[in-house]
């Protein structure tokens, strides 16, 4: 295919960035940015590029999954550690500020593991469309002195999803996902036993035929969004019953559909000034 100069230069300079490191440990997460950065990485420094997904209940089995046959099908190193977010207070108090403690644990564990594994550096997936989001765990990124080489050479998601369709990632567009916790609401504690529902509920409806989509806790009330595109979807006959039928057997009484759509960190929008954009 023909390549946009753009797109080209970018994934020039992203070699480049990564040449210049050395050996990294990605923190892959299966999203298509990590993804990407693991792709080039590893076609860069070979067995010197590692991707490491820390695995807790947060993480969707299917993500899970995903992070594995992706690394495989690239040929990239890949370990999967533990992360016990749940074991730090300020994680499952579940303020405003969670995700900068699920960050912490993660850029912990990967800078131990960059040191038992000999590499010279952490990076991860963040673009420059993050930066205008609230992301604590971008202060805690800071903090640990792990890179972003997606930002530093200035890529967007847009750019992301472009770059990794040259170079032939199948998974180019993927949805984005995020971690489970962020679909329960700011001041109500995150449990393994909510996690367990709200994933059980995503991969009940993905089976379904959904693949944009999000299912917002609130106590005995499941907020499904899913995709504009996907509305119809939701109310084909049939369809509708096994959603709600789904919904009651991971726990929830009433299932709701709403009609906003899928928007990340819809939870947000309760956040005077720190509200995520709608996309």
């Amino acid at each position: 295919m023909t390549l946009s100069s753009t797109t080209e230069r970018q994934i020039h300079d992203l070699r480049q960035n990564l040449r210049e490191l050395g050996s990294v440990l990605v923190c892959y997460s299966g999203g298509i940015d990590s993804a990407f950065v693991l792709a080039v990485a590893h076609e860069e420094l070979g067995e010197c590029a590692v991707g490491m997904t820390a695995v807790s209940p947060s993480l969707s089995e299917g993500e899970k999954e995903d992070a594995a046959r992706i690394a495989a099908k690239l040929g990239a190193a890949h370990r999967f550690v533990d992360s016990h977010e749940l074991e730090r207070a300020g994680y499952v108090q579940n303020g405003p500020d969670r995700c900068f403690h699920c960050k912490s644990e993660l850029y912990d564990i990967a800078e131990a593991k960059r040191r038992e594994w000999q590499l010279a550096a952490v990076v991860n997936g963040t673009n420059r469309d993050d930066l205008g989001d609230y992301r604590p765990g971008l202060e805690a990124a800071k903090n640990a002195g792990a890179r972003s080489p997606l930002v530093e050479i200035g890529m967007t998601k847009s750019d992301v999803r472009a770059a990794a369709l040259a170079i032939g990632m199948d998974i180019w567009d993927k949805p984005a996902a995020a971690c489970l916790s962020s679909r329960i609401p700011y001041g109500t504690s995150v449990t393994t036993e909510r996690l367990a529902q709200i994933g059980g509920l995503e991969a009940d409806l993905k089976a379904l035929g959904f693949r944009q989509l999000r299912v917002r806790w609130h106590e005995k009330i499941a907020r499904i969004e899913v995709a504009l595109s996907e509305l119809e979807l939701m109310l084909t006959s049939g369809v509708r019953e096994a959603v709600v039928t789904a919904g009651k057997k991971h726990g929830f009484q009433y299932v709701t559909l709403d009609l906003g759509g899928y928007r990340t960190g819809s939870h947000n929008e309760v956040l005077v000034g720190r509200a995520l954009r709608i996309v």
